[in-house]
């Protein structure tokens, strides 16, 4: 009996350890599943049936913010609406950038002042001085370059009608007649060009309110440039990246125009001198003319020789302007094609192309000052939008910013050799 109890104790626990796996499993569908009660940890009956809950179906995930698509297109028309704005605003907005770049380019004036401890106003004073002395240069240049204009058309009416005429004559020789000559006769008459000369006389008009607002910024932001210098100590590390990028435009924008600036002067130099000794009339026009347009990148040189091209055909015909053609090829392509880009491209870092297009873009945005200021606006927008954006290092690459590579990944360690068993 003893051994029989034995077995049937154990027999009875094999039992219940089987009808405990056996109740676990899952019943008429995995709706319940049975227990036995010594398995239960808050008690119950024999047999007792507990429900297991369902598990919650999964809830689908909704995507969170904008598709790039969407963004893009946002992005687009909030651009559009703030360039009609700009352009609707020209008249404002041309002499205020303009200001801001005079008192950038001036602003180095105050410098040596701070070191020696005069007072802030004292270097305040000095850069409104040294930007209002910038601005009479500029206008007793174009003043001088427009009343000789105005003298040479009076002088050579003669010689335009004749040239007028004979441009006509070989016009109706080659087969283009009627409308076509026509429209070259309006172009060349010499009424056309007195048009001209009045309207020019009519935009000084408007180019003198402009200096008036020019005149009026610079005295403001050369008062708020010296406050705007504490920023770095005010604020501290908190804004030191926003501070190192505006201070890499200004200087930027700096040498662009100090570049600029110093090549148009020998451009305009030896294209006056050449001018003078080829005999084409108001060569100090033309030299006028070629240090305005050094400052409009690309089509700048165009610009400049189209005037005295044209003058030299009327008054010394095809060899003349064939001789002032060359000139200005030698001399613009040698210093502004292969030399002033060189230093010029450190300062700006804009691609050919970006540069090309920013000329006509700010031109149709703000107005003829934008020719001239389209490299700093375009650097402005760029430091704007795209510098401090991680995201928009491959447009600041495109641009033509250099700076803007990508970090490069550290080169991987070689695998360990493998040690032979021996």
């Amino acid at each position: 009996m003893g051994g029989g109890d034995q077995d049937s104790a154990s027999g009875l626990t094999c039992a219940v350890d089987m009808g405990s796996v056996w109740h676990r499993h899952t019943v008429h569908g995995g709706d319940f599943t049975g227990e036995i009660p010594g398995d239960r940890e808050d008690g119950g009956y024999p047999g007792g049936v507990t429900r297991t809950p369902p598990s919650p179906s999964p809830v689908p995930s909704t995507p969170t913010g904008l598709s790039p698509s969407l963004r893009t297109l946002l992005t687009l028309a909030a651009a559009a609406i703030v360039l009609a704005g700009v352009s609707f605003a020209r008249e404002l907005v041309g002499p205020l950038a303009l200001a801001i770049v005079l008192v950038v380019i001036c602003e180095p004036v105050r410098r040596p002042l701070d070191r020696r401890g005069w007072p802030r106003w004292a270097g305040t004073t000095a850069v409104i001085a040294v930007a209002y002395l910038v601005l009479l240069v500029m206008g007793v240049l174009l003043w001088v370059a427009g009343v000789q204009f105005v003298r040479l058309i009076g002088d050579l009416g003669e010689q335009l009608e004749s040239s007028v005429q004979g441009v006509v004559s070989w016009l109706q020789s080659v087969g283009l007649e009627g409308e076509a000559s026509d429209a070259a006769a309006s172009v060349l008459d010499p009424e056309s060009l007195f048009g001209l000369a009045s309207r020019l006389g009519g935009t000084a008009v408007g180019v003198a309110t402009a200096l008036f607002f020019v005149f009026a910024y610079i005295i403001f932001m050369a008062a708020d440039a010296a406050r705007y210098r504490d920023a770095g100590r005010v604020f501290g590390a908190s804004k030191r990246p926003t501070l190192s990028r505006i201070r890499h435009l200004n200087t930027g924008v700096r040498r662009y125009y100090v570049v600029n600036a110093t090549f148009g002067a020998i451009v305009a130099i030896i294209d006056g001198l050449a001018l003078w000794w080829l005999g084409v009339p108001a060569p100090l026009v033309w030299a006028i003319l070629a240090f305005v347009t050094n400052f409009i990148p690309n089509i700048g040189f165009i610009l400049g020789l189209i005037p005295p091209a044209v003058l030299a055909l009327v008054v010394g015909g095809w060899p003349l302007l064939l001789a002032v053609v060359a000139v200005y090829c030698v001399v613009n392509v040698v210093l502004q094609v292969l030399v002033q880009p060189k230093f010029v491209s450190d300062a700006v870092d804009l691609s050919l192309t970006l540069s090309f297009f920013s000329v006509i873009f700010w031109t149709f945005v703000i107005g003829p000052l934008g020719a001239i200021l389209s490299i700093p606006l375009t650097l402005f927008v760029r430091a704007l939008l795209l510098e401090g954006d991680p995201g928009g290092q491959w447009l600041r690459w495109l641009s033509g910013d250099r700076t803007a590579a990508p970090p490069t990944a550290p080169d991987p360690a070689p695998p360990a050799p493998r040690r032979r068993r021996p």
